[in-house]
């Protein structure tokens, strides 16, 4: 599953699954714009591993939220290294609470980050895709969309905008050869899931009775980014250790 001569957008580049993610397609062969908010080091470092592969890459930080930020770093990574063939939206936050007691900052925030982000990051690609009748699209999701989870209902409901929008997607490019598809983890050793104790309820429903790694999430990327995908579209892949089962 080579990617030589493909170039990779990452959103939420930097750390986590979106790391992993980055590495694994330069791994293959692509080189990486590596698009991140937050502490500069850890998308410094990042760029340096994967600079140290012999791949072309270069940081860039951008709040996905601000639709004329998005349309800037899309055009200056397409300056720089000539194009986007791979669209990884990956950029994403929780502000975990009962329903009842959640703010409305909270919900909005992870709404617009999780969700509009990924709108406003395909629609800066979008053109492009269909002119040039290739593309690959892939909306980290998760299995919050699919199954909910108490205390996320901003999470659950931007992953499952996403599914929902991924489709929709799907159908509108894929006569111009693009395909979008979704990932939705389960329990992956992140910072996100820290906190997570061996005896959690929920991991212990786990039927492979252990928590996946960003690698698992990266080899399914790299299944979604590459050639032998190309009829799969409008399609979500659990990496779950079949928790959503």
């Amino acid at each position: 599953m080579k990617l030589d001569g493909k170039i990779a957008l990452v959103t939420g580049g930097s750390q986590g699954l979106g790391r992993a993610i980055a590495l694994k397609l330069a791994e293959n062969g692509a080189d990486i714009a590596i698009v991140y908010v937050g502490p500069e080091e850890p998308a410094n470092t990042t760029r340096d591993e994967i600079a140290a592969m012999g791949r072309r890459v270069k940081a860039y930080v951008c709040d996905v939220r601000d639709e004329e930020a998005v349309n800037a770093t899309v055009q200056a990574v397409t300056k720089d290294l000539g194009k986007v063939d791979i669209l990884v939206n990956n950029a994403g936050v929780t502000r975990d609470g009962l329903m009842v007691s959640m703010k409305d900052a909270d919900y909005n925030m992870v709404l617009d980050i999780n969700l509009k982000g990924a709108f406003h990051m395909i629609r800066a690609c979008y053109r492009d895709f269909m002119r040039r009748r290739s593309g690959k699209i892939i909306n980290i999701s998760s299995i919050a969309g699919l199954v909910g989870n108490t205390g996320q209902v901003n999470y659950a409901a931007s992953k499952a905008g996403l599914i929902g929008m991924s489709k929709s997607v799907a159908k509108e490019l894929g006569s111009r050869g693009v395909c979008c598809n979704c990932i939705a983890p389960g329990f992956i050793e992140t910072e996100m899931t820290k906190d997570i104790k061996e005896d959690n309820p929920l991991l212990l429903q786990v039927p492979m009775k252990r928590m996946g790694s960003p690698e698992d999430v990266a080899n399914a990327a790299l299944f979604l980014a590459s050639p032998e995908s190309d009829y799969i579209t409008g399609e979500t892949l659990r990496v779950d250790g079949g928790l959503a089962t």
